[in-house]
């Protein structure tokens, strides 16, 4: 029977055109990575020749197969993971076709750089799902950010695009990419009496083993296809998902840092009772990554305000904060930004900022 079903599909994919999907699984995508390479007679230089002259993928426009050490001008590119990456030139697109489970929420984690223009963008789809990562701001001095982005499958088969939309007078300039993954996530429920969904942060994107660097959760995310389930990336710059591999967390094994003083935070939308006293509490610290100096985290809630003074050591220390706010609406906005910039004090280029964690809501007697 299943020898059947498998051929039925087969003979359907060719009679259609379908590429074969491949089940579902956390982690990195086929060929995520970009160590499988084309074929030498695929390749022209650096650029790949043939829609699916890259195993795996299938792409569209100037591709091209960068490995680590190759220069370009005065740079000298380096490659997060393994030895190869993707560069996606004018009008480029990857893209990898993946059976899933419908209405499912899934992220996709992957390392982006920018090679030539400072307007460069990335621009990920899985349709009917659209989203851009502007690449203006660099957050790590190695030039190499991991991001994260989040969908909820509208079908039991999906495409991956990674696309590059920009025009440039070099076709070759566009973003590298590399180590691409993708992982299931969960809706976490409300937990002993407190109204803030995952407000430990333990479910969220995934994060690579072997980078130190975290993940970003890009700005203007609404809540119903955020990467960190439950809350909502409201600012003009990213937020950082940091883990206890690489970091100081003051609970569990996730959460969150606040990296670009007020252009940088995080809320929730909770079902209150008007007139109703709620208590909502917090942790406030570092983690542990040479981010020192004067920090406040500021956390808002109905007409509420605290502001939480924090001096860093850069050496993973925190502190418990606390707001008590009346409702005055059935929903209330909780949120969190940091009040001051930071960089890391051991290469002076890369954001850095408060850590915030354990967010509680209960109610006030």
């Amino acid at each position: 029977m299943l020898k059947f079903l498998f051929s039925a599909f087969y003979i359907t994919s060719l009679l259609f055109g379908i590429s074969a999907a491949i089940p579902i699984r956390n982690g990195l995508l086929p060929n995520g990575n970009f160590e499988k390479a084309p074929k030498p007679s695929a390749l022209k230089g650096t650029r790949i020749i043939g829609s699916d002259a890259l195993p795996s993928w299938r792409i569209e426009g100037f591709v091209e197969y960068i490995s680590s050490g190759h220069r370009q001008g005065d740079m000298l590119v380096v490659v997060p993971q393994g030895a190869h990456a993707a560069r996606l030139g004018n009008q480029a697109k990857l893209s990898q076709r993946m059976q899933v489970k419908k209405g499912t929420l899934y992220s996709l984690t992957f390392s982006v750089a920018r090679t030539c223009s400072q307007m460069e963008s990335l621009n990920v789809s899985v349709p009917p799902a659209a989203g851009m990562l502007p690449m203006q701001t660099v957050y790590t001095s190695t030039g190499w950010d991991s991001y994260a982005w989040a969908f909820r499958a509208a079908y039991d088969m999906v495409d991956i695009i990674l696309h590059h939309p920009g025009v440039q007078e070099d076709p070759a300039c566009g973003p590298l990419v590399d180590a691409i993954a993708i992982k299931e996530l969960f809706m976490p429920r409300y937990a002993m009496g407190n109204l803030i969904k995952n407000g430990d942060f333990e479910e969220g994107p995934l994060v690579f083993r072997n980078s130190s660097y975290g993940v970003l959760l890009p700005p203007n995310v609404d809540d119903r296809s955020s990467p960190l389930p439950g809350w909502i990336i409201n600012s003009l710059k990213s937020v950082k998902y940091i883990d206890a591999l690489h970091y100081v967390v003051p609970q569990g094994r996730r959460a969150v840092e606040l990296l670009a003083g007020k252009e940088s935070s995080i809320a929730q939308i909770v079902r209150t009772e008007v007139g109703k006293a709620y208590l909502l509490s917090f942790t406030v610290g570092d983690g542990n990554n040479a981010c020192n100096g004067s920090m406040i985290v500021e956390a808002f809630a109905a007409r509420e305000t605290v502001k939480v003074p924090y001096e860093s050591k850069g050496t993973g220390g925190f502190k418990k904060a606390q707001l008590v706010f009346k409702a005055v609406s059935a929903r209330t906005s909780v949120v969190f930004f940091s009040t001051f910039y930071h960089m890391r004090s051991d290469d002076f280029s890369s954001l850095c900022g408060p850590v915030i964690d354990d967010v509680k809501l209960v109610s006030h007697h």
